[in-house]
């Protein structure tokens, strides 16, 4: 399975629009090559170094294949909360320095994880269903996209 974005590459900077420095919107986000058996997909979207949790996604039919840049979601998905406490994307924004962000999409077995699932089982509950897995990773600075880009 192959995860991309045409707002950033795998390893390059996220856009600020992506980012609390302005507006805050999801990426447009698509993949492919998907394994026979996928019942659903799940989304993740953490930070590397301190594990912030940004974005979680599931029940993501097993017929969709992308996110319009801001989303919505595809109807019969859910948003679960995340660490900002949103039910929805919430962009980097760190206080300092470059910051490393996994956009992770997750090929399932199952066609919904529990009515019960939270933030704080959500990535178990991704790892026991999972089939395969496939990672978008994204760089962004304090204050602006790196190198001054």
């Amino acid at each position: 399975m192959r995860l991309t974005s045409t707002a950033f590459f795998h390893k390059g900077t996220i856009p600020t629009k992506h980012t609390c420095d302005s507006l805050d919107v999801s990426p447009p986000l698509r993949w492919d090559e998907v394994q026979e058996g996928t019942k659903s997909f799940a989304l993740t979207v953490t930070e590397a170094s301190t594990g912030r949790i940004h974005w979680l996604v599931c029940n993501i039919p097993a017929k969709a294949r992308f996110i319009p840049e801001g989303g919505p979601v595809p109807r019969s998905a859910r948003e679960v909360p995340n660490d900002f406490g949103k039910q929805a994307y919430a962009g980097p924004c760190p206080r300092a320095g470059e910051h490393r962000y996994y956009f992770t999409l997750y090929a399932l077995d199952t066609e919904h994880l529990p009515a019960g699932v939270k933030k704080h089982n959500f990535i178990q509950l991704c790892r026991e269903h999972m089939i395969e897995k496939a990672e978008l990773m994204g760089r962004y600075s304090a204050g602006g996209p790196i190198g001054g880009l």
